[in-house]
């Protein structure tokens, strides 16, 4: 009997066997081994385990997917990875924004590839980029050391001003200390405007108070507004006199509030860049090294800032409700903070048209590359200094 007719056969006698009782299998078992001149116990094996020919499952109905082809998905991947890995609704605004340098930088793209990232969902988004997601997971400790000198003469906010006006800062400093936070190194202060976002990054060596306040007036001329009110926590950096006297002694004195002890939600928005702006590009390594403070402060000033004021759109919480025992939040549209001044009735309109020229010449993926070969070169520096390090 030939393989393919002891199939045919099995195929017969599986339903048979299947449905049969007890008595009736073992007859069946009988039959089919004395024809086949198979073991009985194999026989078994063959009948509960046989799959039927089934025909193939017809194809699928509709339309083909349009945004599948490889012409789509490699911009929009490339995108996403230069952009720092943004969420799907966050990307959906940033790709107006890059598709113009991206033809500068890699290739021209199709009038029809370039009308399909326009109108791409974010949806769509993340059903395309699932495969590729990365988690980050990693968590850091915290170096405040509360100052208690001018705790009285600093008033608490919770409130954190008008949020429509520009030129509210929210500060907070970011240790760079690895894994101890003993000995001296380098922390990067971190400031965020609460109307528009705007971000500004300074590195100090350690945290004295007069080489803070000498970052803090140089973010304050950086600024494309005046600025208003200073929040931050009770770390000694923040609160003592030379910061004080620098916000309250002037013609126009600047609002001087901090947080309450213990609450880092009194601080949500810098606590955000402090991940977003600084932790997912620098991570946790230990800057042991003075000379890094001139590199990381010539990377701030130039490509950094710009980068993520005009590329890197960011939501906002515009309403919250609680329903039963869920809090419904309403964010608006996302923007760059470079579109949050433009929008702003408080800034001149000399400042927007010097940002609006300012930001004709500037392409994400030249601000992208130069930044990855000044980070290449700081963390090359990183490693030299730890291998000859006693702290570790």
């Amino acid at each position: 009997m030939s393989p393919r007719s002891k199939r045919e056969y099995a195929e017969a006698v599986f339903l048979r066997y299947k449905r049969a009782s007890r008595k009736e299998k073992t007859r069946i078992l009988d039959e089919f081994c004395a024809t086949c001149g198979y073991h009985r116990k194999y026989a078994i094996r063959l009948l509960r385990g046989f799959k039927r020919f089934t025909k193939p499952k017809p194809k699928k109905r509709g339309r083909r997917p349009l945004y599948h082809s490889e012409a789509i998905l490699n911009p929009l991947k490339r995108i996403w990875l230069a952009a720092n890995l943004p969420c799907s609704k966050r990307l959906k605004a940033i790709l107006p924004l890059w598709l113009p340098g991206y033809a500068g930088y890699f290739e021209p793209l199709s009038i029809e590839v370039i009308k399909a990232l326009k109108r791409i969902s974010p949806a769509t988004i993340d059903r395309l980029l699932t495969p590729i997601r990365t988690d980050y997971k990693r968590r850091g400790r915290s170096t405040t050391k509360p100052g208690t000198l001018l705790r009285k003469q600093i008033p608490i906010t919770t409130n954190q001003w008008d949020e429509a006006r520009p030129g509210f800062l929210e500060a907070d400093t970011v240790a760079h200390c690895g894994d101890t936070t003993a000995g001296m190194y380098i922390n990067t202060i971190d400031f965020v405007d609460i109307a528009t976002s705007w971000t500004e990054q300074r590195a100090v060596w350690g945290k004295g108070e007069r080489g803070v306040l000498e970052q803090i007036k140089d973010v304050e001329q950086s600024l494309p507004f005046p600025l208003l009110g200073f929040d931050c926590d009770n770390g000694s950096e923040f609160l003592n006199h030379h910061l004080m006297r620098h916000f309250t002694e002037r013609p126009k004195p600047v609002a001087f509030t901090r947080s309450r002890s213990y609450h880092k939600d009194d601080n949500a928005h810098i606590e955000q860049k402090n991940w977003t702006h600084v932790r997912q590009w620098l991570g946790y390594e230990r800057f042991d090294d003075p000379s890094l403070v001139t590199l990381l402060n010539d990377l701030y000033r130039n490509e950094w800032r710009l980068f993520h004021n005009f590329f890197c759109p960011s939501v906002k919480l515009i309403a919250k409700e609680r329903i039963g025992s869920k809090n419904l939040k309403h964010h608006d549209s996302p923007k760059t903070p470079y579109q949050r001044i433009l929008d702003s009735p408080y800034v001149p309109a000399s400042i927007k048209g010097a940002l609006r020229k300012q930001f004709e010449n500037l392409n994400p993926f030249m601000l992208k590359k130069a930044m990855e070969a000044k980070l290449k070169n700081i963390f090359r520096l990183c490693y030299n200094s730890y291998n000859e390090s006693p702290i570790r």
